[in-house]
């Protein structure tokens, strides 16, 4: 019969050190991931997307000749990140809600609604090119028609105008240095990023999008280590409170 008095398994006990700050840590962390290599399989294996002198035709025919390929990029880039998305967001929002700052209140719910759009937008792509790989071969014409049609709420839901994202990072930037969290050079950075992201709203400025991207690579890094950072210290904090109870009770 097992002692009443037996500390608690201490695999246990670090998962439940594992706190939503630190995975909110996690979740920036595997944001930049997305990002650096969502950028470099495009860049690669997808190449011939960005191709301005292939007609929409053979780029479709390459997509159906990489279907699995295009697929997975798509579930890691946006289903993925937006997943992940929401655990950061969320994260965010409890470490500064005792700040009773209504930036944060707003900011977040610009993240959940970039987050659906971002999951809603992966999963557009992906449906769409198994709806239209069947009619290539059948009937070229329409199923280039679907495909461009299918794009352009691809596009609007994740991709091309970040002003969801862009009003996020604003937001919760603004909260950061409002409530004095993080510090001053990353959340001016945040907010540098985030109008930036705004600015693609902007026909002739639609290719700042990439430039969005890379400053959210260095702000998702910098922004996992202090999540994490102050996610260790409140998992060692609540280690030392709960061996204390322990040995009250003993």
């Amino acid at each position: 019969m097992a002692d009443n008095n037996t500390k608690p398994n201490s695999l246990l006990t670090r998962w439940s050190q594992f706190n939503l700050c630190q995975m909110g840590g996690l979740a920036a962390w595997f944001g930049a991931f997305a990002y650096i290599a969502g950028m470099g399989i495009m860049l690669s294996l997808l190449a011939p997307l960005t191709d301005q002198s292939l007609s929409t035709s053979d780029k479709l025919s390459f997509l159906v000749a990489h279907k699995d390929l295009y697929q997975a990029w798509i579930l890691l880039i946006y289903v993925a990140f937006g997943i992940a998305l929401v655990f950061l967001v969320i994260a965010l929002h409890q470490m500064m809600s005792s700040y009773r700052n209504e930036w944060l209140v707003v900011g977040t719910a610009f993240g959940l609604i970039w987050a659906g759009m971002v999951i809603s937008s992966g999963m557009v792509a992906s449906i769409s090119l198994d709806l239209t790989a069947p009619l290539l071969h059948a009937d070229p014409h329409q199923a280039t028609t679907l495909w461009l049609s299918s794009q352009a709420v691809h596009k609007g839901l994740g991709g091309g105008i970040e002003v969801v994202g862009g009003m996020w990072v604003i937001l919760v930037s603004t909260a950061a240095l409002k409530a004095q969290v993080f510090p001053r050079a990353l959340n001016y950075l945040g907010i540098m990023t985030g109008n930036i992201g705004l600015l693609t709203a902007i026909p002739s400025l639609g290719h700042l999008g990439a430039a969005f991207g890379l400053l959210q690579i260095g702000w998702f890094i910098w922004l996992g280590l202090q999540l994490l950072a102050v996610g260790s210290t409140q998992a060692s904090a609540s280690h030392a409170a709960f061996d204390g109870i322990w040995a009250f009770k003993k």
